[in-house]
Parts: structure tokens; sequence; C-alpha cells
């Protein structure tokens, strides 16, 4: 894949970029290797300066920011917008969190081990690779890259092909801040040359979002070489809805859940499942929400849904739909290509999937909604978790022993009650299962990357 800007509202390549060659990867990677050794013995006072220093100026670029990663990837410009301000919010969050989050342990009676003192302490891992998706251009990569650096560890980023001027941006981001060279710098280079970079003994570990199929592979190639893994995958999220939900808020929520990001999203909600009292009325009432979305360029602040990211993930999404349809679903709105330029796909909502449909059990990567009828709480439970993946999950419910029981019995690395998943910098985030393994954000996603080292004093 070229590594290039294609405006996907356009479908015209407005700029290209020539890869790295192997001299300026060394030269990259050699000077990773270097601040690796400096950060990790910085103060988290100094390490926390250079972080407020970065955030300042991501805060005060946010708008030329949001241009970027609209015409790269196609979100609206409003939601773009909103990704840069929440990447500056977690970088003020580990900036401001991550001595506690990493202080000490000690041992409350080291007597017990036969020691004057014991403890365990937290020490960066050194030089980690991120391998990111397009999708989040600037989230995915800071949600990581904040608690990176704020523990100690450099970062090296492999970015999305289609997101090169994102992957820029950031590669100055923290040096501007006060970083030292090398920091954080960005690989230009493509997939076909993961594997030489997580083989190089330079890199410590290697963290990836992205699809399930690009996890395996690389937390395949971590394995082989003994190194950390984060691997934050595919979701097919339920969204579930009993009785006792209040059923307009539930709808609204469920078309947000949807569509925000274009549809685009591991963690949006993609399988509406509905206890059969309420499914006429929730079916009903959420398909002519989805279908009065405004459809359009996502550069205008009106428009609530604009194209997918590039053509192949807009022919995968209506391949599915086809498919559904070929087996017997109901489409209820959408469900087809439009004509003219860029990559749309409309708002669209199936109904009565048998088995067979492969959007039962795969992942919908765009504004496709799949309505199931559950017999009841324990049916919803086990639509629910009837795919491979475990990412999240939200349900809607008053009732507070439905509410126990949910939180207990999906599978998944989050549970939202009456409400849509969110990721927060102060709550970890990750899945089970093929959605990957490890956690990102809050304490959990600081620790992923650092040594605890065990210390025994006699």
């Amino acid at each position: 894949m070229a590594i290039a800007v294609t405006n996907p509202t356009t479908g015209i390549t407005e700029r290209e970029f020539t890869a790295h060659d192997a001299t300026e990867v060394e030269r990259r990677l050699g000077l990773a290797a270097a601040a690796a050794r400096v950060l990790r013995r910085e103060t988290y006072a100094q390490r926390a300066e250079w972080m407020r220093a970065s955030a300042d100026l991501l805060e005060a670029e946010a708008e030329e920011v949001a241009v970027m990663i609209t015409r790269e990837m196609g979100k609206p410009i409003a939601q773009s917008r909103a990704e840069a301000l929440k990447c500056v919010k977690n970088m003020r969050f580990y900036a401001d969190n991550a001595e506690t989050f990493l202080a000490d342990e000690p041992l409350d009676d080291p007597s017990v081990v036969g020691a004057s003192a014991a403890w365990a302490r937290y020490e960066p891992l050194g030089v980690v690779l991120a391998v990111m998706p397009w999708n989040y251009p600037l989230w995915q990569v800071i949600r990581f890259a904040a608690p990176a650096l704020m523990a100690g560890n450099a970062g090296v980023l492999k970015h999305a092909s289609n997101v090169p001027e994102s992957a820029l941006y950031l590669d100055t981001l923290f040096t501007r801040g006060g970083f030292p060279e090398g920091s954080f710098t960005t690989l230009l280079i493509g997939a076909g040359a993961v594997d030489a970079i997580i083989d190089d003994r330079r890199i410590a570990a290697v963290t990836l979002t992205g699809s399930e199929p690009a996890g395996r592979a690389v937390g395949a190639r971590a394995g082989g070489q003994v190194k950390k893994a984060v691997l934050e995958l595919g979701g097919s999220d339920p969204f579930i809805v009993l009785p006792s939900a209040d059923l307009d808020a539930a709808v609204a929520t469920a078309v947000t859940a949807r569509i925000n990001n274009n549809g685009q999203s591991c963690i949006a909600g993609k399988r509406f499942i509905v206890h059969t009292d309420v499914y006429d009325v929730f079916a009903e009432k959420f398909t002519a929400a989805m279908a009065a979305l405004t459809v359009g360029d996502p550069m205008d602040e009106n428009v609530q849904v604009g194209p997918l990211a590039n053509r192949s993930g807009r022919d995968e999404l209506a391949e599915l739909v086809d498919d559904a349809v070929a087996q017997g679903a109901t489409v209820l709105t959408g469900g087809s290509v439009p004509g003219g330029a860029g990559w749309f796909y409309p708002p669209t909502v199936v109904a009565d999937l048998p088995d067979s449909a492969r959007l039962v059990m795969e992942e919908a990567f765009g504004p496709v909604a799949t309505l199931y009828r559950a017999a009841d709480i324990d049916d919803a439970i086990r639509i629910a978790n009837q795919t491979t993946f475990g990412l999240s999950s939200a349900a809607w419910t008053t009732d507070a022993d439905e509410q126990d029981y949910l939180m207990r019995e999906l599978d998944a690395g989050a549970v939202f009650i009456n409400g849509m998943t969110i990721s927060y910098p102060e709550l970890p985030f990750g899945g089970i299962k093929d959605s990957g393994f490890g956690r990102e954000l809050a304490a959990a996603g600081i620790r992923e990357f650092c040594n605890l080292k065990t210390v025994w004093k006699g």
C-alpha cells in the first residue's frame, strides 16, 4: 500500500510520501535507543514538564490538526476536533499521575521474607514499537505514547500508510515540547518491514491496535522474540436493550454508538440485541433515526456521517451486507453503495439475520447495525457472547438485579450500563478472546511497559 493521503471524500490522492530507506530507519532506531537511556534517568517532574508542553502545543494546533485528520480519513470535522482535545486530556492526565501510578510498593512487614526492607519498583523497558491504525490517527497513538514516555520509555511509531501526515505530526510533537530527540519517532515504512523492526534488539516491546489478523501476526512475531506485547484488536460489541430501559435514550445512544467515527470504531455498538417485548418499538425508532442522519462532506459542521476511510473498507462492508441479504436478512434502511465520488456507505440497519450470514460473526467496520430479537435476558447474553470477540459491551436496564447479572455474564473487557462504550484516561481499556490482551489507559496502561522489579535488602 502506498504511503499517501487519499481524500476519502473525493477519492483523489492529494499527497504521496517516500518510505524511509534502511539508512534512515537505522538512524531513527539509534536515536530512539539513545533517547530511552536518557529518559529513564530523568525525573517524573521533568518528563511531566515536557508532556504538558507537548499537550499545550497540540491544544493550540487543534483546529489545523482536525482538518488534517478529516482530510486523511474522513471523520466529521467536529469529531476530529474532539479527538485532538481528547489527546490533550490524556497527555495531561499522565503528566499528573504517572509518578503516583509507578510509585514503589513496599512490603508492609519485610521480616516475613527475612529482609530489613523489600519492595517492588516499576522501571521502563526501553524502546517500544507502536503499530497503529488510521481510524483514530492521533488518539490511538497518544493513548500509548503519553504513558510510555511518562514511564521513561521511548516510542517508535509505524502508523497506517493512509495517514502519513498524522504520523509526521506526531513525529515532531514531543520534541517540540522539549523531549530529547528520538524520544518518539515515526518510521514511514510499509507493513512488510514491521517484522524486521520487531526483531531488532533495540526494540523491547510492541503494542498494536488494529485488525485481528494483524494482531495475530505481530503478537506471534513478538512472542518469537520473547518480547512483551499489548494487542487491541477488533470488536463486534453487543448493545443490549431490556424492557425496563428508557427506550428513547437507548435509541439515541444506540445511533451515536453505531455511527460515531463513521462507524469505524472497534468499540462501536454493532449488534443491537433487543428483548422481544420492546423489539418492535426499538427497531422502528432506531431505523427512523438512522435513516434521518445527514451524510456528506465531513468538513461540513452539519454532517453526521462522512465517507469510509478507504475503498477497500467500503467494499468489504458492502460485501457483508450483500451476503446477509443473499442469506435472507432484511434491510430496514440503507444497504446499497451510492453513486458519485468518495467512499460513502449509508447508515444501514439489517434484521432477521440467519446464522449463516457473515455479519453474525464478522465485524462490520462502518455504519451498519444488526438487530437481534432476544426472548429474555439469558437469550440476550447468549447472542452477545456468541462471537469470538470480547472488546466491550453495553446494556440498558433499570433493574438492579439485571444490571449485576449482565456485569457478571457478558464476556468482554468492559460493560457499560445505560450508556455507550467510551475510552477514558481514568479507566483501563482492552479486550479478551480475539479482541486481544493487555490494557491501555489508567494505571494499568502505564504499567504494561514497565519491568516490575523486586528489591530485597538484608
